[in-house]
């Protein structure tokens, strides 16, 4: 009597032999692409325990480590980090500080998110301005060229600008922040507060909680 399912089940075999084909090719690329993904900075110091995580890898990040985009990086408690992003910016990072570098682009700009924590954004006056957003739990910040701080402060969530100046949003409202100003959100959800000048026991202190 003749087998008229195995002609099926070949069909069936030849199928999924195609499409996991696809699959492995669609996933293959995926992973090439990101390890082509080019270098956009590194650590340039670090103290304490320090960690990197792209995607579901995670390892230590040790000075000279390199940073692509999408990558998260986390300080624990007592440790710090600064990040080189480009060639003339800096980022650092306080103790029990979480940030997704979303993208930059040297010399453009790009999107940092503070999950948690504090940092300094450090860019020498008289370069050329570059687009940075940075957002937060708080609200977004708005970067053209700068050195601001953002994190806890007292009892707030603070933004410092030390030179430039920031535009900071939250509840629909936005403030620009200048040089030697701060403002400070009570909870997420709530709008910022007009710009004050804080003076220099509390620049020192925010400046201490990132290593500086």
């Amino acid at each position: 009597m003749e087998n008229r399912a195995a002609p099926v089940r070949l069909m069936l075999v030849s199928r999924r032999v195609v499409v996991g084909g696809l699959l492995l090719t669609a996933v293959g690329g995926g992973v090439a692409t990101s390890w082509a993904s080019p270098v956009i900075g590194q650590a340039t110091e670090v103290k304490g325990d320090v960690r990197r995580k792209q995607a579901e890898k995670e390892e230590p990040l040790a000075v000279g480590g390199q940073l692509f985009e999408n990558d998260r990086v986390h300080t624990n408690a007592e440790s710090y980090a600064t990040l080189n992003l480009g060639t003339d910016t800096r980022v650092l990072l306080g103790a029990e500080t979480d940030l997704l570098i979303d993208t930059f682009i040297a010399g453009q700009g790009g999107t940092l998110e503070l999950g948690l924590g504090r940092m300094v954004f450090d860019r020498p006056e008289g370069l050329p301005k570059v687009d940075v957003a940075v957002r937060t739990a708080f609200g977004m910040i708005g970067v053209r060229g700068t050195k601001f701080f953002c994190g806890p402060s007292k009892t707030a969530f603070a933004v410092f600008v030390e030179h430039g100046s920031v535009s900071v949003e939250g509840a629909g409202v936005t403030r620009v922040v200048e040089a030697g100003q701060g403002v400070e959100f009570g909870k997420p959800g709530d709008a910022p507060t007009e710009p004050v000048n804080w003076g220099e026991a509390r620049i020192k202190e925010a400046y201490a909680s990132v290593g500086l």
